[in-house]
């Protein structure tokens, strides 16, 4: 392979997920990121022909959901399992399905004024949206937020106190190491093709009524019922 297309690798041993654990394999590739911002690398210029210390920074990570909740240590799973919403969620569980549903939080966006924010029947039945936008927490914001938190290298984990009931944190992310990391408009971004292939799968399994994968249940028929007109 060509050293301009050499990528970033992570080796972890055995085939278990290290989960939480993430944090002790991303150690020596954060070393080198904070390296790379605040001394850099020396790198020879071809046009000037002279070399210069060229610096580099993380934007950002790509990844699927399951794996956003690794990097950004914010459980996606349950309810508050939008890592951008937080404690504002919406979110609420299925009567019949039992799972965490976020129908219709999606209002709440719509400039006021919008009609669908007044229609009462092809959305949640008799409801009426006054919601405005949800504050987003800032770099800052979510830094003074887990900064006390332990982390998964100098001490045994554990929860930290008030979660599932005031945050879904689990721990302090060794991502918050990079210098930089605090005024990251975006730290974590969804893989888009994920999203497709999860969202297209859940439509054909359900259009063709495969077994065992198909939506269209009869609990799915009564939260339906219950929520729509």
């Amino acid at each position: 392979m060509k050293s301009e297309y050499i990528f970033l690798s992570l080796i972890i041993p055995g085939l278990a997920n290290p989960k939480r654990l993430i944090d002790v394999y991303l150690q020596p590739l954060i070393e080198e990121l904070v390296q790379l911002w605040q001394v850099g690398a020396q790198t020879y210029d071809a046009c000037r022909k002279e070399f210069f210390m060229m610096k580099a920074a993380l934007m950002w990570t790509v990844n699927d959901f399951s794996t956003y909740g690794m990097f950004s240590c914010w459980n996606t799973t349950g309810i508050m399992f939008c890592p951008i919403c937080m404690d504002n969620t919406r979110a609420f569980h299925l009567q019949h399905g039992r799972k965490a549903c976020y129908f219709d939080c999606h209002l709440q966006f719509l400039k006021a004024g919008h009609p669908y924010r007044r229609n009462k029947k092809a959305f949640t039945k008799g409801r009426v949206e006054k919601n405005e936008v949800p504050p987003r927490a800032n770099g800052e914001e979510v830094w003074h937020s887990v900064s006390y938190f332990k982390s998964a290298i100098k001490e045994p984990l554990s929860y930290p106190p008030g979660y599932g009931t005031e945050h879904k944190w689990t721990k302090k992310s060794i991502f918050w190491d990079l210098p930089y990391w605090t005024i990251n408009m975006i730290r974590h971004n969804l893989d888009v093709m994920h999203i497709e292939k999860n969202v297209f799968d859940n439509i054909f399994n359900t259009v063709m009524n495969i077994k065992g994968k198909t939506k269209d249940t009869l609990n799915a028929r009564k939260d339906v019922e219950i929520i729509c007109d």
